[in-house]
């Protein structure tokens, strides 16, 4: 499993979401057994600095950072991370080859996210420690072939030799164990988190998540980068948009700068960009992380007994 690669205690990866994944949330999840990152994707470098040291002091045990590579201060990020010895990283929205042999000399450990075989194969080539095979179900940026989970984590088992982590809805102890069943050495929780108490996201933001129903998100702009969003009206007007054959340029300048921040980190339902998955649907109520990792251990142990069940009236029968 791939707490041993980690040195955690479980096999359970807390997914560093912009906006969402500071240091209170990395250490929390840290501290009850996972492993927290910190999502350096919305954070100028000093800002990452200041969550390193913040998550720090606030656990002992190992934690990671999440960068994705097409951001403008890559550089800086990677040399923050060294410098505070951050232990383990998470690269995503990039090509691995650029910066994991630099960090596989500095001793890190690294997995990198990818939504096919191809990138996969690019990854091991480039020498990470593991791969998220992150699905189509998943919130925010996401693969451009639609491929889910169910689909993704067998077909990525079939062309890695380098453990597998689920990510894309994945949101309780029954889908965790469905991870595991698909070949999956972990698995990577997102959404369920992003409601957290921890979560630095807006209270609005961590509502509209619990009130979300059965298709309350849609993957939209496509022509840009794929990015699954909760249907309000930014998302509309997006629709709109591309069913009269927009452009890349005219969706980048529907999109603008700041519209993550605005509707995750200060709370605008309307015109702000909400990223969250499908498994949204699931989450019914804000919890702290130990109350979510006291569910997710319970309703995984039920699924078992399930599946035990099962197994025992398949042998009664014959």
């Amino acid at each position: 499993m791939i707490n041993a690669v980690f040195k955690t205690k479980y096999p359970i990866v807390q997914a560093g979401m912009i906006w969402c994944s500071g240091w209170r949330l990395a250490s929390a999840v840290s501290n009850a057994g996972g492993l927290g990152l910190i999502g350096a994707g919305s954070m100028y470098p000093e800002v990452l600095e200041s969550h390193i040291r913040k998550c720090k002091a606030a656990t002992s045990r190992p934690f990671g950072v999440n960068v994705p590579l097409l951001y403008p201060q890559t550089d800086e990020l990677i040399d923050i991370i060294l410098r505070e010895k951050v232990p383990i990283v998470f690269t995503s929205a990039g090509n691995p080859a650029k910066y994991t042999q630099l960090l596989k000399r500095e001793g890190r450990i690294v997995a990198h996210v990818i939504a096919n075989q191809k990138f996969a194969v690019k990854a091991v080539d480039a020498g990470v420690d593991a791969v998220v095979a992150e699905g189509f179900e998943a919130g925010g940026h996401n693969g451009l072939e639609e491929t889910t989970t169910m689909t993704l984590i067998p077909l990525i088992r079939e062309v890695v030799n380098v453990p597998v982590i689920a990510a894309g809805g994945i949101a309780n102890g029954r889908q965790m164990l469905a991870a595991f069943a698909l070949g999956a050495a972990g698995v990577q929780i997102g959404s369920r988190f992003a409601a957290a108490a921890e979560s630095s996201a807006h209270q609005a933001f961590k509502q509209s998540i619990i009130e979300a129903k059965d298709g309350a998100t849609a993957l939209a702009l496509k022509q840009l980068v794929p990015v699954r969003l909760i249907k309000n009206t930014f998302y509309q007007q997006v629709k709109a948009a591309e069913l009269c054959g927009a452009d890349r340029e005219t969706l980048s300048a529907l999109l603008g700068r700041g519209r993550a921040k605005k509707g995750m980190f200060e709370g605008d339902l309307e015109q702000g960009e909400l990223e969250i998955g499908q498994v949204a649907a699931l989450i019914h109520q804000i919890q702290s992380v130990d109350e979510i990792f006291s569910d997710l251990f319970s309703e995984f142990k039920l699924a078992q007994s399930h599946i035990k069940q099962l197994q025992l009236s398949e042998n009664e029968s014959e």
